[in-house]
């Protein structure tokens, strides 16, 4: 199949990472929904990108991270990666579960929990929140605050002491790193985030069921609405 003129030939500047996946991602998802890489196209290989656009190549990983959850692209082991539409899918793929599988199920789960972690949480619970929290806001890297972001909503999860909802969080935290990755990269979530998160540990501290509650409601209410501008563009 035949390389997209403008992604394998052209030589963009290096890019610092304001995000760089994000611009290394925007570039791509242009030249595919532009046809300029057309459907049926392969994408030059994550060497030859990392070199084009002077970044990493967990970076460029990033970038067709996104391309995949939206989509567009299809990576085959071994193989490369293929484009597969030029626009966007109606949902997100985030490994085995979707978008709207997340968005439908974590309120059940996740606003629940947070209520209990606040009557609930031990001082080292509380003190690994803190620190996370910290983590996140400091955190530069994208993929480093992604994996944080996850471990922050898993251990809310295990510090409402209920055992089933640590348990679904668990099992749901690759599809939410992968999720938070997007929506940072394609929605710019994660200032908001870290607000939103400061808000529900504010809550948890002040030992508030209510307030902690609602302050995870309007978390994935947030995201919802971001998850929304992407899909519906």
């Amino acid at each position: 199949m035949a390389q997209g003129p403008s992604t394998a030939q052209r030589v963009p500047h290096p890019l610092a990472r304001l995000s760089a996946a994000e611009a290394v991602f925007n570039a791509i998802r242009s030249d595919i929904e532009s046809g300029q890489v057309p459907v049926g196209g392969k994408l030059s290989s994550e060497a030859m990108l990392s070199q084009q656009y002077g970044v990493s190549r967990s970076v460029i990983r990033e970038a067709l991270r996104s391309c995949t959850a939206l989509g567009l692209t299809v990576t085959k082991t071994g193989k490369g990666t293929f484009v597969v539409a030029d626009k966007v899918a109606n949902d997100l793929t985030l490994g085995q579960y979707s978008a709207r599988d997340l968005t439908e199920a974590r309120p059940h789960i996740e606003v629940p929990a947070a209520g209990l972690a606040a009557q609930r949480r031990t001082d080292d619970e509380l003190e690994t929140l803190r620190h996370i929290v910290a983590a996140m806001t400091a955190e530069t890297d994208p993929e480093s605050w992604v994996a944080l972001d996850s471990s922050f909503h898993a251990a809310i999860a295990r510090a409402s002491g209920n055992k089933v909802f640590a348990s679904v969080v668990a099992d749901i935290r690759g599809a939410l790193a992968f999720q938070s990755e997007t929506l940072n990269m394609v929605a710019d979530r994660q200032h908001a985030s870290d607000i939103e998160h400061q808000q529900i540990l504010t809550a948890i501290e002040a030992g508030s069921a209510d307030a902690a509650s609602k302050a995870m409601a309007e978390h994935l209410r947030a995201v919802g609405v971001a998850l929304d501008s992407i899909l519906n563009k």
